[in-house]
């Protein structure tokens, strides 16, 4: 038995059952964004008023790096999810839409990139 109107089996209009992937997606990495943000307000606190060298050596450590990675990557597409959800449902010209969706997609993709890559080069020769 289907609930969708005869008009509607016709046109193929109905669910893509795309949208629960981008929900669970969005749901995992605020999930993960949790505990990885208290560490980093924790860790910013505790390392209030120290120098540029102990910054250096804060993510030198090898926990420390891997977890600011970790918070890079996860805010990012956490970030970009939300706003993809933001332009889909107030933008309503098409291209525009499509503009937009990819502008910040491939803001968050390089931004990113250059993040992870600022901590990975700290990491390796700070």
């Amino acid at each position: 038995m289907s609930i969708r109107t005869p008009l509607g089996r016709a046109r193929g209009l109905g669910s893509a059952k795309t949208g629960t992937d981008h929900w669970w997606a969005q749901r995992v990495t605020a999930l993960a964004l949790i505990p990885l943000v208290i560490w980093f307000v924790v860790s910013m606190i505790v390392n209030t008023g120290s120098d540029h060298e102990a910054a250096l050596s804060f993510i030198s450590s090898p926990i420390n790096a891997v977890l600011l990675t970790l918070l890079i990557v996860a805010t990012f597409y956490h970030g970009q999810l939300g706003l993809q959800v933001v332009i889909e449902d107030y933008i309503h010209t098409k291209w525009l839409e499509v503009a937009l969706i990819l502008s910040v997609k491939g803001g968050a993709i390089f931004l990113g990139v250059a993040s992870v890559y600022a901590v990975i080069a700290i990491a390796l020769g700070g």
